[in-house]
């Protein structure tokens, strides 16, 4: 049975929007973005935007990023996987991605959060004009580098958010 994601967290100011892959069981189960106790998205948007996201309900976090301008969604809608790891992915259907883009008139960046997120969305974006594709390392906690290397990779999203 494919694992089927989330919608996107959008609106028509969206500025910034973070691709994952597809969500992992903890996710899907939750029903929300990034809810892996141990994910590291949410501290480090905290960390970007100035406030304490991980204390907020799900609900309050969503509306900060919007506030702040900051979008959700992943390159595959499905797919087959037997865990959580982007490595045991099968058959992946990729998410309408040119057609999102296409009504986010204020768009300036699409980062992508992890390898496969970014291997995936460049080939479906990668005559995208007017927003930067950014490559950022994953927030999951299977990629193994440290909370201050991810932070100074995903910094390079404040420049976007802010303008």
């Amino acid at each position: 049975m494919p694992k089927i994601g989330f919608g996107p967290i959008i609106d028509d100011r969206t500025r910034v929007l973070i691709l994952g892959s597809l969500p992992g069981d903890a996710s899907l189960k939750a029903a929300q973005y990034y809810a892996h106790p141990r994910n590291a998205f949410w501290p480090l948007m905290g960390q970007l935007l100035g406030e304490d996201l991980p204390a907020l309900s799900y609900e309050a976090r969503l509306e900060r990023l919007k506030a702040r301008r900051v979008g959700l969604w992943d390159v595959i809608a499905s797919a087959e996987r037997s865990g959580s790891l982007d490595a045991a992915i099968r058959s992946p259907e990729a998410a309408d991605l040119r057609g999102l883009v296409a009504r986010l008139p204020c768009l300036r960046a699409v980062a992508f959060n992890g390898g496969l997120a970014a291997k995936l969305g460049r080939r479906i974006l990668s005559d995208l004009d007017g927003a930067a594709l950014i490559d950022l390392p994953s927030t999951s906690p299977a990629h193994a580098i440290s909370l201050s290397a991810k932070a100074k990779s995903w910094a390079i999203l404040s420049d976007f958010i802010s303008q």
